[in-house]
């Protein structure tokens, strides 16, 4: 145990400023003081294992990257409620002029 008290806690809640209740400086003495705890079993690792990011190995899963025949331009503009010279029509959203 870290022995977080509630004297602690209530000095930091006067230097953060903030009102605290008897109530909320005994609640949160208990959780700072496990939350403390908790963060200093990390030190109590040993030196031999290795860091790791993920536990479970992973890789990759990737296809090749092969180029295949794309829709005809005539298939994808059929669909369109308005085409021109090849291309979609669209509304003018932004006013400017060509």
């Amino acid at each position: 145990m870290s022995d977080i008290t509630r004297d602690d806690v209530a000095h930091l809640a006067r230097l953060a400023r903030l009102a605290v209740t008897d109530a909320e400086l005994d609640t949160f003495s208990r959780q700072i003081d496990a939350i403390v705890d908790t963060v200093s079993a990390v030190g109590d690792i040993p030196d031999d294992i290795p860091p790791t990011a993920q536990v479970v190995p992973q890789t990759n899963v990737l296809r090749p990257d092969t180029t295949e025949p794309s829709l005809p331009r005539e298939a994808a503009l059929a669909g369109a409620p308005a085409a021109e010279e090849g291309r979609f029509r669209v509304p003018r959203i932004l006013g400017e002029e060509l």
